[in-house]
């Protein structure tokens, strides 16, 4: 019979290690492109627009500047997940299920790889 592991491999654990940095990329460069966004003066260049239109624009601007500050909060604190798994990484504990001690398959890692939990368990903390 098979011992059940508990640990990734350090190769394992180098793979999701560049996954995760890769992410944690490419968050960050969104997190950047919006936040220059928002930082912006929403400026359309023109002085003849009626007031009107003007409170339209104003409104809509103002919406769209809280769905991107609301996207803006979600990618920090998706970002902060990813630090806070390549620190799991470096001290071991990567890939472990915080309920069950179980490791947490690689596919689910793969697609989550910020997961602290096996999927199973996820679903019973739920209820």
């Amino acid at each position: 019979m098979q011992e059940e592991r508990t640990r990734y491999s350090e190769e394992e654990l180098k793979e999701f290690e560049e996954l995760i940095r890769s992410k944690l990329d490419n968050t960050m460069s969104e997190l950047n492109y919006i936040k220059t966004g928002l930082s912006k003066k929403n400026d359309t260049g023109t002085d003849i627009t009626s007031g009107a239109n003007k409170a339209v624009e104003d409104g809509a601007d103002a919406s769209e500047r809280e769905n991107l500050s609301q996207l803006a909060s979600r990618l920090q604190k998706y970002a902060i997940q990813l630090e806070n798994a390549l620190v799991r990484i470096k001290n071991g504990t990567y890939g472990v299920c915080i309920d069950t001690g179980k490791l947490i398959p690689k596919e689910r890692l793969r697609i989550v790889p910020h997961t602290q939990q096996t999927i199973e368990a996820k679903l019973k903390r739920a209820n």
